[in-house]
């Protein structure tokens, strides 16, 4: 996993937040940060969290808090405030057809919560 790193290039234009923090350094995306982040989930519990400025994705399960920020920080230009993360075991269903079992995937989940005056646009509609 550390060849797949976020690489890191020095660019002083852009701003202490939104390359997330006072190095200067901009955080350019890669193969391995469109890994990080698979895809936004789309629910009530994350309608009700995107009150309070938080946005949930499913993510590789390899990946850390660190690797998640910087991927977010990456893609849409927005340093997150915090970044929090659940592994969602599959539940295992019983014999419906012909006796046999089976089970649903396990995922790892990221809350990314942005500070209050960040706007994000997961879906990506056109206005």
């Amino acid at each position: 996993m550390a060849e797949k790193k976020v690489k890191e290039v020095s660019e002083k234009t852009t701003t202490a937040k939104a390359a997330g923090g006072a190095s200067g350094k901009k955080i350019m995306a890669t193969e391995w940060t469109y890994d990080v982040l698979r895809r936004p989930i789309i629910s009530e519990k994350t309608a009700k969290c995107a009150e309070s400025n938080a946005i949930a994705f499913e993510i590789d399960a390899r990946a850390t808090k660190k690797d998640v920020a910087k991927a977010f920080i990456a893609i849409y230009n927005v340093a997150p405030r915090s970044v929090n993360i659940l592994n969602v075991k599959g539940k295992t269903k019983g014999g419906r057809f012909k006796g046999s079992n089976g089970s649903q995937k396990t995922v790892k989940k990221a809350y990314v919560t942005l500070s209050k005056e960040d706007k994000v646009d997961v879906m990506g509609a056109k206005a």
